[in-house]
């Protein structure tokens, strides 16, 4: 069932096939900006982000851990000790997270480093040289036997 939206097209004075054409170019801007690589800057602010982030959780979980102790000093109830444990258990896994965050960034950063770096080693070389200088050689070698 087709719908005949031209009174809303023309109250609005615009032409759908305009839309059309113009969502498409949307979406293909769109999906040219999401195959854009990874740069420094990128990485760096989202490291950034990422860190304030999680420091703030943790001051917050403190925060909330504390009143909670508070409040479960004076009720003097189990569920609310409970409580207070689950929270320094957040606490500790924020935290924990915080140096696993550290580690990916290190890695990252030592993955950059070690990709800009050619190593070229040669190990258990019998002949360095040109292939004209290994003929020579071998004909010298021939010469004498």
């Amino acid at each position: 069932m087709k719908r005949n939206f031209d009174p809303i097209d023309e109250a609005l004075d615009i032409n759908a096939e305009d839309v059309k054409s113009l969502s498409k170019e949307i979406v293909k801007k769109t999906k040219s900006e999401l195959k854009k690589p990874l740069t420094t800057d990128i990485l760096e602010s989202d490291k950034i982000h990422t860190r304030n982030t999680v420091y703030e959780l943790i001051q917050l979980g403190s925060d909330a851990a504390y009143e909670m102790l508070d409040i479960a000093k004076e009720t003097q109830k189990a569920r609310d000790f409970e409580v207070v444990g689950q929270l320094l258990k957040a606490v500790g896994d924020l935290s924990d997270k915080l140096l696993d965050n550290q580690q990916k960034i290190k890695s990252i950063e030592a993955e950059d480093s070690t990709s800009n770096k050619v190593t070229n080693n040669t190990t258990n070389a019998l002949f360095v040289g040109s292939t004209a200088e290994l003929q020579k050689f071998l004909k010298q070698n021939l010469k004498d036997k």
